[in-house]
């Protein structure tokens, strides 16, 4: 009984949105409102000096940027919540992706002055796939906004979505006055505004207060009228719409100034899923069942920096997840104990000596572990749709500092376990050469390897175009193909042989030439 009291409680979700919409703002404003953090910092602000609690990394703390999923946990209003922030730059989208296999729902924030972005729409169409239930939250909007009928148009013609707006902004920009929500009947506004703290809450419940509506004097008799409008042109908001990802429940604020937080977080916990059955290739894996199962969906290295460890995240899919207690690994089929699992707050750890379905626990890994790795009590099972990409920018990675060879291959060893890139070794020439899905990822490792392993890295360009791998049973085709495209060879870090191509042309002609050879755009095959 109390694992199902356990599975009801949980609600794990990913905030994903666009760069610079206000995503991190949001989460850290939950942590704020769920009584998890004193004081709210800032992702960038002269005057804020405390830094956003999931842009735990430097160089998130100096560019401003989330660069890595971030993953905290809190109780409120009952239930246990964890929040994956996720980066909203598309160069480490491979990471949010992956994120999304591990969460139960979404919330997508979007900047109410810009409205629907392009990595707004690749991630709703990647919830769209999974079938993940999706709130929207419009943020900013106490600076200059589209208006908000228009908005709601184009929320659901580019994200092809119904949407409801359980909440609706009074004025905006400067003339924002609060959030009136619908869900619950109430208006709210905060006496004296702070970035960093919560504040007096002003609160209505009755539109016809005279307090009321010398508070939100001059736009009272617009929003009766916008009210009246909203309830003729949606209808009732109905729970099935949204858990199955026909609807998104729409929520308006301002997350730097508290504004529809509460509101949004509120609603939330009554209405978001808790953990749900998982497809895996065997089976469908139900929460509820007593015997543990869980996977890998991002590794950290350097979690951190002063003892240097390497955390294996596992999202806990079913039954009790206890510490010391004997795990398989399913794909070495070797037994594991973690003898000091912990639940984050971001950076922050704590150890644990439970979890249960939705939550995420960090264990210490040496190396054994891969993203998409399966943990079970015995039972051979594989979760899937874990995306991994086929790179196509290619670096020759040379080092800077003969000295720290083995700090540099070291960190290129971790830092490549994290998924972010991947690391090949030229056939040819023995060279090193790092692919990544983004140019700003090479920034990152470079950052990465000088801060935390002490190595300095430099890089040399490499024009390919995409690299596959190759396989064949047709060993006199292969050992062919291999004389001809000797100089485009190259092997990965599972000693897999790797053709990169130059050209879209030359990687056609080679399929056309060597049909008895499959090219693999994915290294999960």
């Amino acid at each position: 009984m109390k694992l199902q009291q356990e599975i009801e409680r949980r609600r794990t979700f990913a905030i994903v949105s666009h760069p610079d919409a206000g995503k991190t703002t949001l989460t850290e404003k939950f942590l704020l409102f769920g009584g998890a953090i004193n004081v709210a910092g800032a992702v960038k602000s002269n005057k804020i000096k405390k830094s956003a609690t999931s842009d735990f990394m430097e160089i998130e703390k100096q560019r401003g940027i989330s660069v890595a999923t971030s993953v905290m946990g809190f109780e409120y209003g009952g239930r246990k919540i964890n929040i994956l922030d996720t980066p909203g730059h598309q160069d480490f989208a491979e990471d949010t992706y992956r994120t999304l296999t591990a969460a139960d729902s979404v919330i997508i924030v979007i900047d109410a002055a810009k409205g629907v972005e392009e990595q707004t729409r690749k991630l709703m169409n990647v919830c769209r796939m999974r079938k993940t239930p999706v709130m929207v939250f419009v943020n900013k909007m106490d600076r200059p906004a589209l208006d908000s009928f228009e908005l709601l148009d184009e929320i659901e013609k580019e994200l092809e979505i119904h949407v409801h707006p359980l909440s609706w902004p009074v004025g905006k920009g400067s003339d924002f006055r609060g959030v009136y929500n619908r869900f619950d009947r109430r208006f709210r506004s905060f006496k004296g505004i702070s970035k960093q703290t919560i504040g007096e809450l002003v609160e209505y419940a009755d539109l016809e207060d005279p307090k009321f509506q010398k508070h939100i004097s001059p736009h009272g008799d617009r929003l009766r009228e916008e009210l009246e409008l909203i309830e003729g042109v949606y209808p009732d908001f109905i729970l099935g719409d949204y858990l199955d990802g026909r609807t998104a429940p729409l929520f308006f604020g301002s997350a730097l100034n508290n504004f529809g937080v509460r509101d949004i977080l509120d609603c939330f916990i009554q209405v978001a899923p808790c953990p749900g059955p998982i497809v895996t290739e065997e089976r469908r894996v139900d929460p509820a069942e007593p015997k543990m199962s869980g996977f890998v969906f991002k590794i950290h290295a350097n979690m951190d920096p002063n003892h240097r460890d390497r955390l294996a995240f596992i999202k806990v899919v079913s039954g009790r997840f206890e510490r010391n207690k004997a795990y398989i690994h399913v794909r070495s089929g070797r037994q594991v104990k973690f003898s000091s699992p912990t639940s984050f707050m971001a950076e922050k750890k704590s150890v644990i000596d439970e979890a249960f379905p939705g939550d995420i626990v960090g264990v210490h890994d040496t190396g054994n572990f891969k993203i998409g790795d399966s943990v079970t009590e015995g039972e051979k099972l594989k979760f899937t749709g874990i995306p991994s990409f086929s790179p196509e920018l290619f670096r020759y990675v040379e080092n800077d500092e003969p000295l720290k060879f083995k700090q540099l291959a070291r960190g290129l060893d971790q830092l490549m376990d994290e998924g972010v890139a991947q690391l090949f070794v030229s056939v040819a020439n023995g060279r090193k050469i790092i692919g990544t899905v983004g140019a700003l990822q090479f920034d990152v490792i470079q950052y990465r390897l000088q801060h935390e392993y002490g190595a300095r890295c430099r890089y040399e360009q490499l024009p390919m175009f995409k690299a596959c791998w190759i396989e064949s049973t047709d060993h006199e085709k292969l050992k062919e193909f291999r004389l001809r495209k000797y100089q485009q060879l190259a092997m990965d870090k599972e000693s897999r042989e790797v053709y990169m191509a130059e050209s879209p042309y030359a990687l056609q002609m080679a399929q056309e030439k060597f049909p008895e050879i499959t090219f693999h755009f994915n290294s999960e095959f």
